[in-house]
């Protein structure tokens, strides 16, 4: 069985973010065009704070690929941080530039700061909010970019779009995906109606001028993920455990759905359960399947399978914790009430929160689909893929 691996490393301020990716297959073409292209929409999104302004995110390759070509070997991305240059002594890795006087003692409540210190027994709050600032999703979007391409190769997309901004909803009209993908491409909010762009927008604003901070809800679909991917044999292979992880793991995610999700609860099981039907005219429609469904309130997965319906999935992102009217908190060398310390931040990253939120989710889906098919190079893959859709087709 094929494993897809990755793993990232480095600090908010440090000098770069590094991603290593292990069990991609030799032979598919890889384009540091198109995972510039969404490191560009992570950044994007109305709302953004001062950093935006000053990175430039990009992509460079540094090993595993030749010539446009995956090898086979671990694949290297790294994403500099154009920062490091005013931090290069205050995140020094040498001793001699220790500096007590610029420790940070005051954490921010919603942050890691304060249980981290306390895990990790740092009695400077910067050695934890380096590493568990946002920042580092860029090479994590980074990462979902490969997946995405990978995914392709086998007509499977990953997108998205926001339905909700402090409170502001925008339930996406009834459209093919892709249409609704290709409207919030166009949003600044990339949301599916023009309409509630202004309303959210003076939301932001109001939130910006009093100092605070807003969250909102995202939606994530998969669609041309054939059935079978993730297992219900083990607890730890269900596909939609993996992807509520993923997804939870995002900085500021609170809330998961899968289908229905929390609505199922509110309805009886002849209202939740797709029925299943033959479909008389796959061999002539090109179906990958001889069975169809009517309603998709499962989200594409069952038993912790994919049944071949698109998968849709919810997040809901909580306002960032940093505001520029700070809450009270404590001084961990006094112990004295203080307001919390303001690290520069944004307003509303609900936005970037989708595009990492797509990234994660490609992962997942890649991870599952090679074990599933998995092959040193990309034409037994396609040959494992191709043998798959004629057993199922004929099932």
């Amino acid at each position: 069985m094929n494993v897809l691996r990755y793993l990232t490393a480095g600090e908010s301020h440090g000098p770069q973010l590094t991603a290593i990716i292990e069990g991609l297959p030799a032979g598919f073409p890889m384009c540091a065009a198109e995972i510039n292209r969404d490191l560009a929409r992570r950044q994007q999104g109305y709302g953004r704070g001062g950093r935006m302004k000053i990175e430039t995110d990009t992509v460079e390759i540094l090993s595993g690929v030749r010539w446009g070509a995956t090898l086979g070997s671990p694949l290297t991305l790294v994403v500099r941080n154009r920062d490091w240059e005013n931090w290069s002594e205050k995140m020094s890795p040498l001793p001699e530039f220790r500096d007590e006087s610029s420790a940070v003692t005051r954490p921010r409540p919603g942050h890691a700061d304060l249980t981290g210190a306390l895990k990790y027994d740092h009695d400077d709050v910067r050695n934890v909010l380096e590493r568990s600032s946002a920042r580092e999703t860029a090479v994590r979007v980074a990462v979902g970019a490969v997946a995405k391409q990978l995914l392709g190769e086998f007509g499977i997309r990953v997108g998205g779009f926001v339905t909700g901004i402090g409170g502001v909803l925008a339930p996406p009209p009834a459209l093919p995906y892709e249409e609704l993908w290709q409207s919030a491409a166009e949003s600044e909010l990339f949301c599916c109606d023009r309409l509630v762009d202004e309303p959210m927008k003076r939301a932001i604003d109001a939130a910006k001028a009093s100092g605070d901070t807003l969250g909102g809800l995202i939606e994530v679909q998969v669609i041309g993920c054939p059935p079978g991917l993730g297992s219900y044999t083990h607890w730890d292979r269900k596909l939609d455990a993996r992807l509520a992880m993923a997804l939870m793991s995002i900085q500021a995610i609170k809330g998961v759905e899968v289908g229905l999700g929390f609505g199922v609860a509110e309805r009886p099981g002849s209202q939740v359960h797709d029925e299943i039907f033959p479909n008389a005219a796959y061999q002539e429609n090109g179906s990958a399947s001889a069975y169809s469904r009517t309603s998709n309130n499962a989200g594409g997965i069952e038993g912790g399978m994919s049944n071949g319906e698109p998968i849709l999935l919810r997040a809901a992102m909580k306002p960032i914790p940093t505001l520029y009217k700070p809450l009270r908190s404590v001084d961990m060398k006094t112990h004295e009430p203080f307001e919390a310390t303001v690290e520069r931040s944004d307003t509303c990253a609900v936005p970037a929160a989708l595009v990492v939120a797509e990234a994660v989710v490609a992962i997942e889906i890649a991870s599952a689909f090679l074990e599933k098919f998995g092959g040193d190079s990309l034409v037994e893959i396609h040959r494992n893929y191709s043998g798959y859709c004629q057993q199922v087709r004929h099932a």
